[in-house]
Order: C-alpha cells, then structure tokens, then sequence
C-alpha cells in the first residue's frame, strides 16, 4: 500500500446540512462510483478512501441539474485532479439490501453528531459504477468533506471496505481484462511516452499470464495504434528502446 499522508476534516455544521438537506440539492437513491486504478511498480493499484476503520471507492452524488455523466466527469476530476480523465462504465449495483445504515451510524456517532434512521443517506441507495485508468504519476488524489485519507491499494492487497466496494473493484478488474483483449485502452495507464516493454509489462500484469514479448509487440505495432518517436541520442552504451505514444486521431 502506498498513502499519502493527507488528512481533511469537515465542518459539523456543512455537514448536518448535507445530512437534513441533500436530497433536495441531489438525486435521492441514486450514486456514482469509480474504480480509479493506476500502474506502479509493475502493479495496478486502486485509490481508495478511508473513513473510519474502514475504506471505501471514491464517488458522489449526482445533483438533481446534471446529467450522470457530467456527475461522473465532476466526480473524477475532483477526485485525481485531472483535467480530461478515461472512464467507462463498468455496471450497476443495487442489492435490495445495499444500505449503509451501521457505516453512516458508526461514522457519525465517531464524530459526535446526531443519526437519524429516517435520513434520505440511510435508505437504499443503486450506484453506477465506472472504472477510470490513470497515469499514477499525473494522479493528485484529493479528499473529499467526509474522508479521513486517501491511499493506493494493490488489486491483489485490498482493505476492509465498505459493503459492497470490493466486489465492484474485483468486478472492474475482470472487465479490464475482458476490454484489453478488444481495444487499445492501457495506455491511458503509461506517460504520453512509452517504450514497448513497458506496454508489454503492463499487459501481463492485467492480464496475469506471460506473453510472448516479440508476438506481443508485432499486434501493437499492426493495430495501427502507436506512432514511434524518433530514437534520442544518449552518452550511456546499452540498449535504448524506441518510444512511442498514441496517434492523434
């Protein structure tokens, strides 16, 4: 796990008014969540986001003057702080038990404010989920007005989560495997510049298997994706790989 150290706090009163009042400014029953995974060290990792003892996916509520996907934009880009992040819609979750009554209730007893069981927050809420792929090293993570803190999970590592979280994470995980195999959409993973054996690193992580390097890169190379850069001098002796990037359409 890697965390960054932040930690953000609310204001009681914002939030009794987010509590009382929220159904009115958002759509009641209704959320978005994004599985927001990034590359690092040779592992995929998700950003999550802790309250209390527990971690959850970041997401939001969609306000009653947005579109979902606008509220998916919204949300993304003030959770990484990137300008035009990649997302694709993964599935939508809505168990008839999806409450999360004894999250909410042990958070705000935690913070000595008032639960109520008729809340709009405490009733069963159905969420689209997404998944995002992001550049790690582009990626400023920020805190929303409940989170505690944030932190980078390896896929393969994660946390006690809230309800249903881990199974929409693992979900996205599978997805991502499925979509590689039909289009080009790692890249968004790498820098604007790559070489082919990072390319090829990646997808045998997503993928969990070893690929032939050589085969590998002749099917990037002929899906007509990639424009490779012209080859930089250096003063070191050993071998330099060609970069590439993604051509502009």
């Amino acid at each position: 796990m890697w965390q960054n150290a932040t930690i953000h706090y609310f204001c009681n009163v914002d939030f009794q008014e987010f509590i009382t009042q929220g159904e009115k400014k958002y759509l009641p029953n209704l959320s978005v969540d994004m599985v927001i995974i990034g590359f690092h060290e040779d592992k995929l990792k998700c950003l999550l986001l802790q309250i209390n003892e527990k971690w959850l996916l970041p997401g939001g509520y969609i306000l009653r003057t947005e579109s979902i996907e606008s509220a998916t934009v919204r949300i993304l880009r003030e959770r990484t702080g990137l300008p035009d992040p990649h997302f694709k819609f993964l599935s939508v979750f809505g168990g008839p038990d999806r409450k999360f009554t004894k999250e909410w209730q042990h958070f705000l007893k935690s913070h000595n404010l008032p639960f109520k069981e008729d809340s709009w927050i405490n009733d069963r809420f159905v969420t689209l989920a997404h998944y995002s792929l992001v550049d790690f090293e582009k990626t400023n993570p920020v805190v929303g007005n409940l989170d505690e803190a944030f932190a980078w999970f390896n896929l393969d590592e994660l946390p006690n989560m809230w309800m249903d979280h881990k199974e929409i994470v693992l979900a996205a995980k599978e997805r991502l495997k499925n979509d590689i195999q039909k289009e080009q959409v790692t890249y968004n993973l790498l820098p604007t510049e790559f070489t082919m054996p990072q390319l090829h690193q990646l997808h045998q992580t997503i993928l969990d298997e070893n690929l032939d390097r050589s085969r590998f890169q002749k099917k990037m190379l002929a899906s007509g994706a990639f424009e490779r850069l012209q080859k930089l001098k250096k003063d070191s002796p050993g071998r330099n790989p060609y970069k590439y990037r993604v051509k502009k359409s």
